[in-house]
């Protein structure tokens, strides 16, 4: 926790990051006697009023992220900016600290699939505890997920301004904050406390996808990326469904919004290993601090002084022209609408309709839980492709097989062929092509735009992936929701338009120096790179 670990900007901040964690957690535990009064009920709540000790526990929680909110304000540097460049060398090795990062944002993104994936399988324990038709339940998931579209753009932003690490600590905060979820007796506050959960897991995406990209070495970055991605796609389905599976049955459907305090508290006390960005701290003039964050990942830095020199050592390209960039958002935007809506439309009615042809609960998330460990391969095989073949062709592929399980389930919903009688072809496809698709379609953009707006673009096609979920949970809302098979055609349409778009209008970032990007209509400073070898 050493001011110079980068962690924090005094130990006055330090104090009120860690003593604010401390009150959002006794505010959430202030909350579990209101779960336990509901075990002769099979922990239904509805129409219980909230005693103080809750009301006091929601005060902790406010007053606890305020604190861990000032904690984690960055310092800027006052000094005389010295012109270096902060990138590792093309070819640097893996280290130990590399491999640290890489698990620790993995289980951050694990985590934010998590919050996603859980409202597939609470709605229906929700809708007859709360005695809600389809329309009024289709409520929460819509709050969810604008509570995701909005933290995805507002901590896409903030990454740009105040760091990497710190948007996504603030984030997991706010998802451990929320899990008090569980324990509201009013469907009212249940819709509330979604949207902020949702907040704070549709932030946590975007940035770790941009710190990532801004840590690993180029020789790396796009199987690492694509890798990290899928664990945390696969591993957040898989997480929720086997815990569904395994608690829903003894506990009802709120232990899937409780177990979100222990799952987030796992990131909050492993967050000193987690380094913030290297090109971070130099844009903000805290050279001395990039420095020691790359010198742990064995790169050492040789500083130039010359304010008016221009850049060496960068690569010779042809600029990326601001036009370029507009048409590339606008693929990558289709693109996110048609995976959200498939993500958080499709996947999410999935249990519903699985339940409808006769299943319980529990064989529908084990059956979920399967098609997950089918699919599970595919992403080691995705994160190859991406990193040694192609990373724009290798997204175009992922969206195609996205489209084939979508027109699987219109075949089966026809009954054309015997062969998807069974879900769990449709259901692994999907999966297998969405799972790709969310493991690279962050990273591709995160490799796709320069320094200056990397967290803010990242977010912004995390929010649109966000905004395809909103659309279909909005007809959820309306009482609209067609038939799954319906559904699925209907988006498998765009799907193939996204396919010519991102054909026409993509680019390939394959092995390519992210010091390129900023030849986009940004200065960037210099600096010489070498690895780190003992005296």
């Amino acid at each position: 926790m050493a001011r110079k670990a980068s962690l924090f900007s005094s130990w006055g901040h330090a104090f009120a990051f860690w003593g604010g964690c401390v009150a959002v957690t006794i505010g959430v535990l202030l909350h579990i006697p209101m779960f336990l009064m509901g075990r002769s009920t099979h922990y239904k709540l509805a129409g219980m009023p909230m005693d103080m000790g809750m009301v006091i526990g929601m005060g902790l929680i406010v007053a606890g992220f305020g604190a861990t909110a000032y904690g984690l304000i960055p310092r800027r540097s006052t000094t005389n900016r010295v012109y270096e460049e902060i990138a590792p060398p093309e070819d640097a090795p893996l280290t130990r600290a590399h491999w640290v990062q890489i698990i620790v944002l993995a289980a951050a993104l694990i985590i934010d699939v998590m919050k996603a994936a859980t409202l597939g399988f609470v709605v229906p324990g929700m809708r007859a505890e709360y005695g809600l038709t389809f329309a009024g339940v289709a409520l929460l998931p819509f709050s969810g997920l604008l509570g995701t579209t909005v933290g995805s753009f507002t901590w896409g932003a903030l990454a740009d301004f105040y760091g990497r690490r710190a948007t996504i600590l603030l984030a997991a905060v706010i998802f451990m904050g929320t899990s008090i979820c569980g324990a509201m007796p009013s469907f009212n506050w249940n819709i509330f406390m979604c949207f902020l959960m949702g907040v704070g897991a549709g932030g946590m995406l975007p940035v770790t996808y941009a710190l990532l990209a801004e840590i690993m070495p180029t020789r790396h970055r796009g199987w690492c990326l694509v890798l990290v991605g899928g664990i945390g796609s696969i591993g957040g389905y898989f997480a929720t469904s086997a815990l569904s599976a395994l608690l829903q049955p003894y506990f009802g459907w709120r232990i899937m919004w409780l177990i979100n305090l222990p799952i987030a508290l796992i990131l909050i006390v492993v967050s000193p290993m987690l380094q913030e960005s290297a090109r971070f701290l130099q844009s903000m003039g805290r050279l001395q601090e990039a420095r020691e964050t790359l010198a742990r990942f064995g790169i050492s830095l040789s500083t130039r002084k010359d304010k008016q020199a221009a850049p060496q050592n960068l690569p010779t390209v042809s600029p990326l022209k601001v036009s370029n960039l507009l048409g590339l958002t606008c693929a990558l935007t289709l693109t996110a609408l048609c995976v959200g809506f498939v993500n958080f439309g499709v996947l999410l009615w999935l249990p519903g309709s699985l339940m409808h042809e006769g299943r319980s609960m529990g064989a529908a998330s084990r059956l979920i839980a399967r098609s997950t460990l089918i699919a599970t391969p595919t992403i080691v095989l995705t994160a190859w492709l991406y990193s040694i073949w192609s990373t724009k062709r290798t997204l175009i592929l992922a969206v195609g097989v996205t489209t084939l399980g979508l027109i699987t389930i219109v075949l089966r919903d026809v009954g054309g062929l015997r062969i998807f009688s069974s879900p769990v072809i449709p259901v692994s496809l999907l999966i297998v092509g969405t799972s790709g698709i969310i493991s690279m379609l962050l990273p591709y953009s995160a490799e796709s735009y320069p320094l200056r707006v990397r967290g803010r673009a990242t977010g912004w096609v995390a929010g649109f992936s966000k905004g395809g979920g909103l659309l279909a949970q909005g007809l959820g809302a309306l009482a609209l929701v067609p038939p799954l098979g319906v559904a699925a055609g209907v988006v498998a349409a765009p799907c193939v338009v996204s396919i010519l778009l991102i054909v026409l209008l993509g680019h390939e970032t394959h092995a390519r120096d992210l010091r390129e990007l900023e030849t986009a209509g940004a200065t960037t400073t210099t600096m010489e790179v070498a690895p780190l070898y003992p005296d």
